[in-house]
């Protein structure tokens, strides 16, 4: 069995490995016959990467429920991919393997962490890739869903204001609400969508300077309401993809260097008005100092970073349960224990690659609207990257944002699928002009 795990913890490396390379190939060649190539390897991989992963979980512990998990998956994995380009055949082959490579790595390691929990979020991403079916086709009416963008933005304020009177808390952040005391969701994944949906909208229609400072407040709003959650993280995902939006609606580099500046600040006031910030600030500054409290969450994340090495020590065969919500927040952690740093590195890598096939259905739009929902969610998809594996290995205080279609969180999962499925149905109508070509930016 140990010579097994052994095998298994290298083929996995490999595959994934290549994978990457493949992802990469396919970004940035032209032509139709080779992409298509890397595609066949890249589904190939996919596949073999999640056999081997259950293969390495089953030997260990021989449990029938395993097969029956696995056997779902791989079925939900296949109607995705045939599905999707049968329904829409103009979509990003790239950015829907990579979407399945990710979702694929997060059933595993959920699996080795927390059955249970592996079991809720495999239902919940089927769902939400169900769900991404219509996303495309809903997409294409741009013209409808662009009138809205007051509406957007008021319904995202009113359930962060919701949250705030009648969510419960979690982790030191109100930003859950509890449905029948049955299901829990958390409300701020939503509005992220809204919150993007409601820039571009108004962006796009026009951008003077009495509407700037409209948006801005209410912008502004929104992430105060985040602050008052004790939701910080959130709040600066927000904070930083309205910067941006800004930025790229104005083109004036002026207002991307007052919203840094702003948001500096706000973080230097932040840290004397919640103690939470401080804590956190603490425990990245001298985790070791204070192991026995503050520190204990991001020391251990180093410790298993520091066990696992470059080709890790195996599923099943690490602690990644010692650190604290370590199937959300710190899930980046076990995954380089177990499954090594080489293997994070290339899971770096793959987040990379999406972001950069984001970025480039964002540049190549021709449609002001696709063009601002495009980069808004491109920048947020990033930056909720950067602050999940900056706050694992200490490169940045932690502030409890999930690993993107990996760590644990079905409302997390559901916005983020949907929020990839927009940008692949922006990509499938090939980026159409507005028919109001005035207000359309050359």
């Amino acid at each position: 069995m140990n010579i097994a795990i052994e095998l298994t913890k290298y083929l996995m490396l490999i595959l994934t490995g290549a994978y990457t390379y493949h992802a990469f190939r396919a970004a940035v060649k032209k032509n139709k016959n080779s992409q298509d190539k890397s595609y066949k390897w890249m589904t190939c991989c996919i596949f073999m990467f999640h056999f081997t992963g259950y293969f390495t979980l089953f030997i260990q512990a021989t449990n029938n429920k395993l097969l029956l998990l696995y056997g779902l998956e791989v079925l939900v994995l296949i109607l995705a991919l045939k599905f999707y380009k049968i329904l829409y055949p103009g979509i990003s082959g790239l950015l829907l393997r990579n979407m399945l490579m990710l979702l694929s790595v997060g059933y595993i390691i959920l699996t080795r962490l927390s059955f249970d929990k592996a079991i809720r979020q495999f239902f919940i991403s089927a769902a939400a890739l169900g769900l991404g079916l219509i996303v495309p086709a809903v997409v294409n009416e741009y013209e409808k869903i662009k009138k809205y963008g007051w509406i957007y933005g008021i319904a995202g304020i009113g359930l962060l204001l919701l949250v705030i009177f009648i969510g419960t808390e979690n982790y030191g952040a109100t930003s859950w609400l509890s449905i029948f005391g049955i299901v829990t969701v958390q409300p701020t994944e939503l509005v992220k969508l809204l919150f993007v949906f409601f820039i571009a909208s108004l962006f796009s229609e026009n951008i003077s300077f009495k509407r700037i400072c409209i948006v801005t407040a209410l912008a502004g709003v929104t992430v105060l309401a985040l602050v008052f959650q004790r939701d910080l993280g959130g709040a600066l995902i927000f904070f930083v993809t309205y910067v941006f939006m800004l930025y790229c609606a104005t083109e004036k580099p002026l207002y991307l260097l007052l919203g840094l500046g702003a948001g500096s600040l706000a973080s230097w006031i932040a840290y004397f008005l919640f103690d939470h910030v401080k804590v956190r600030v603490l425990a990245w500054k001298n985790p070791f100092g204070y192991i026995d409290k503050e520190g204990y969450q991001i020391s251990q994340s180093l410790f298993a970073i520091g066990t696992g090495g470059w080709f890790g020590m195996g599923l099943n065969q690490g602690l990644p349960t010692s650190i604290p919500v370590v199937d959300s927040d710190f899930i980046f952690a076990a995954i380089s224990e177990e499954l090594g740093g080489l293997f994070a590195l290339f899971l770096i890598l793959l987040y990379i690659n999406c972001f950069i096939v984001l970025i480039n259905i964002a540049i190549k739009s021709e449609n002001n609207f696709f063009r601002l929902l495009a980069l808004g969610f491109s920048v947020m998809f990033g930056f909720q990257i950067f602050l999940s594996v900056g706050g694992v290995i200490k490169f940045i205080p932690s502030t409890g944002v999930t690993l993107p279609l990996v760590s644990y969180g079905g409302s997390s999962v559901v916005s983020t699928i949907v929020m990839l499925m927009v940008i692949q149905g922006i990509f499938n109508t090939g980026s159409k002009p507005s028919k109001s070509k005035a207000k359309e930016r050359p």
